[in-house]
């Protein structure tokens, strides 16, 4: 008798809070029959785009919404920068608030911080992936004065003799956010610089941070790992990263196209999980499809 593989998907993956609020604004106003044009892809993932366009949604670019007039845009998850609402103003566009509020309330934190800083000659860092949509609302905040800093080789160019307010995007890896915090404070105890120049604010959202050590544990239970994530989505590269440093046979696929079943082949059970960014139904849907692949 053929055994069965066993065939498992993670309860906890799917939309964090902030995206799955983002897309029910969206849902709302489509379903209202207004014409709703999204700036900039509303979620990471083609497949959910791809679904919402179905139901009227127009993603545009910022060029194409300094050009529209009289309408109405979604500001996704992500945020935007002061300008924006200031073009939206001029242009008589009506904005569709769809900002995530954790990082709505981070970019009111380091715009307050960035004022506070300019008087006693201090910088704010924002850790965080260079030309990323949050990242962009955050340096926004701070009249694009702040310094983006995306790996351990930029503290080479911080500045240590000044204040530090050292702040992260939301979605990056918290371990790899206090190895930045420990060498900044490292390099200012080798100069002999009191640490109490540098504050470091925790704005790593809970929802991202929780599912490091979540996955890490679902990685170890399978022999391979199915990990679902839009190709555009730093929060999906970032938990693939995860996974596969504890399981190798871990592969990052956007569709049931790209499983490849030659990677089943002598194992007994698969994890199927995913990004903050990807939908519960395309996790289930890769579900159905290994169910039936595997088990015909």
């Amino acid at each position: 008798m053929k055994r069965l593989m066993l065939i498992d998907t993670d309860n906890e993956s799917g939309f964090c809070f902030g995206v799955q609020n983002a897309v029910e604004i969206a849902e709302k106003a489509l379903l209202r029959g207004e014409k709703v044009y999204s700036l900039g892809s509303i979620v990471h993932n083609e497949k959910e785009i791809e679904r919402l366009t179905g139901l009227g949604l127009i993603p545009i670019d910022h060029k194409q919404f300094s050009e529209l007039k009289n309408c109405n845009v979604l500001v996704r998850a992500h945020g935007e920068p002061p300008e924006t609402y200031l073009i939206a103003e001029k242009n008589n566009i009506a904005i569709i608030e769809a900002t995530c509020p954790i990082v709505k309330k981070l970019q009111t934190r380091i715009r307050k911080t960035w004022l506070k800083a300019k008087k006693n000659n201090g910088q704010v860092l924002i850790y965080g992936k260079p030309g990323h949509a949050e990242v962009k609302g955050l340096l926004g905040q701070t009249n694009n004065e702040a310094m983006i800093i995306s790996g351990p080789e930029d503290v080479n160019k911080v500045d240590l003799t000044r204040p530090v307010f050292l702040f992260s995007q939301t979605t990056m890896s918290k371990h790899n956010y206090n190895h930045i915090s420990d060498l900044i404070r490292s390099g200012m105890k080798e100069r002999g610089i009191s640490e109490e120049l540098l504050k470091v604010y925790h704005t790593i959202c809970g929802q991202v941070s929780n599912r490091e050590p979540h996955l890490r544990s679902f990685a170890r239970k399978h022999d391979v790992i199915i990990f679902v994530s839009g190709k555009e989505s730093s929060n999906g590269r970032m938990l693939y990263s995860v996974c596969r440093s504890i399981n190798p046979d871990s592969y990052f696929v956007s569709n049931s196209e790209e499983i490849d079943l030659t990677w089943f082949k002598g194992k007994d059970s698969a994890g199927i999980c995913g990004a903050t960014s990807t939908p519960k139904w395309l996790i289930e849907e890769i579900y159905k499809y290994l169910l039936t692949s595997l088990h015909s």
